[in-house]
């Protein structure tokens, strides 16, 4: 049988963030890429991730997705293979994020899901690429307009309310690999340097030319980094 591997979307993303991933995975594994957008807690995410899942599995998770990957790991750390995180991070609730976040739901509630996406997407790319990338840039638009107000609204507030997982990283056992775009200003290289010193064995790569949204920036890249990933032997029943 097939293994499966799960990639977990972020924040006012779908499974379109993952395309080229799915495509370079599909050939030789199961690939599910859980819907996020029904639920408004990370707890419940990864219970949902966990009931359509099979026994064992790997989970790659972007973003907000990441966490959610770490919340797995958390909930059924013997039914995880191999554990990637992406452009993400494992501090708590800044002081002031509860109402900058606010601020954007505020937006996408009043003005619609462009008005948001023309505010939020621009920092989360490399500078000026959706000047550049017209394709990258419609696709991103069309991603974050297919979602809702109250889409973003329960995403939100799962993020305010993420457990902390920093106790849980020099638990993982699994192989692990902690990626970042070395343009994303959202979650720093540098806050993945941490990451992946505090997991033991972790492999820690960086995507040149990347900002936050490394799989569809850098998707040559990340799709070979999570190929070789799955190349590695998962963690023994």
């Amino acid at each position: 049988m097939r293994e499966t591997v799960v990639l977990v979307p972020g924040l006012l993303c779908d499974a379109a963030v993952w395309a080229h991933q799915v495509a370079a995975l599909s050939p030789s594994y199961n690939v599910i890429v859980p819907d996020l957008t029904r639920l408004g807690s990370m707890a419940a995410m990864a219970r949902d991730i966990l009931y359509e899942a099979p026994g064992r599995f790997s989970i790659a998770g972007h973003s907000m997705g990441a966490r959610v990957a770490l919340e797995v790991f958390a909930q059924a750390p013997e039914r995880v293979e191999r554990l990637a995180l992406l452009d993400t991070g494992v501090h708590p609730v800044w002081p002031d994020e509860a109402s900058k976040r606010q601020a954007m739901i505020e937006i996408s509630a009043n003005l619609g899901m462009t008005a948001l996406a023309d505010i939020w997407l621009p920092p989360m790319v490399q500078d000026g690429l959706l000047d550049t990338d017209p394709a990258l840039r419609a696709a991103l638009y069309a991603m974050v307009e297919r979602m809702t107000p109250a889409i973003h609204l329960a995403q939100i507030t799962a993020l305010l309310g993420r457990p902390d997982p920093r106790p849980l990283l020099p638990l993982i056992r699994c192989p692990v690999l902690i990626g970042v775009g070395a343009l994303d200003r959202w979650s720093p290289p540098a806050q993945h340097e941490e990451i992946a010193a505090a997991i033991p064995q972790a492999r820690y790569v960086v995507f040149e030319g990347s900002g936050h949204m490394a799989p569809m920036e850098a998707s040559e890249a990340v799709s070979s980094a999570l190929l070789e990933w799955m190349h590695q032997e998962g963690q023994p029943e």
